[in-house]
């Protein structure tokens, strides 16, 4: 595999989650850089890759499993602090496997499933989120707020993923 900007970019993300879970109990403004860091290196390599013609199967599988241990692991923090409930991390994971299982389906039927406008829109208010939260979060109205808003997205970006990818599960079963 050649290593190119975007894919170095993806695995920075990857080697900053522990970076972050660390920092999250130790110093939340050095949890608040790395975080706000491993975010916009999201941004930028999708950015890089697609101006520059660098996709690469690496960066398809590596860069949505980055963003999901990124977000995974500052939720499971919300929670084991109390800033969050349980049922709300795993509303969040349930969509993001529930959309990959798609994805799957849709991929063994060689049918790709971009990325919709409500996935982009829900990305960026959750990074946006959990930095609020990783400053304010000792205000239970602003993580009332802000998960709420994680929640409503995540339950929005499902409905539209299945809405318009949902055929291809009944397809081709006999």
């Amino acid at each position: 595999m050649k290593m190119n900007v975007p894919n170095v970019l993806t695995i920075l993300r990857v080697i900053l989650v522990p970076v972050f879970f660390f920092c999250f109990f130790e110093n939340e403004y050095a949890a608040l850089t790395v975080f706000i860091t491993a975010s916009l290196t999201d941004f930028l390599d999708g950015h890089l890759a697609r101006k520059n013609g660098q996709v690469t199967n690496f960066g398809k599988f590596m860069d949505p499993l980055a963003d999901k241990l990124l977000v995974t692991t500052a939720l499971i923090c919300f929670v084991q602090v109390g800033q969050i409930p349980a049922w709300a991390a795993i509303i969040v994971v349930g969509r993001d496997l529930a959309v990959d299982g798609l994805r799957m389906v849709a991929a063994s039927r060689n049918i790709v499933m971009a990325a919709g406008w409500s996935g982009k829109i829900k990305t960026g208010v959750t990074m946006i989120a959990v930095c609020v939260m990783i400053v304010f979060g000792e205000r239970e109205i602003v993580n009332q707020i802000c998960a709420g808003l994680i929640l409503l997205l995540n339950v929005v970006s499902l409905i539209d993923y299945f809405h318009a990818n949902g055929r291809v599960l009944m397809e081709g079963d006999d």
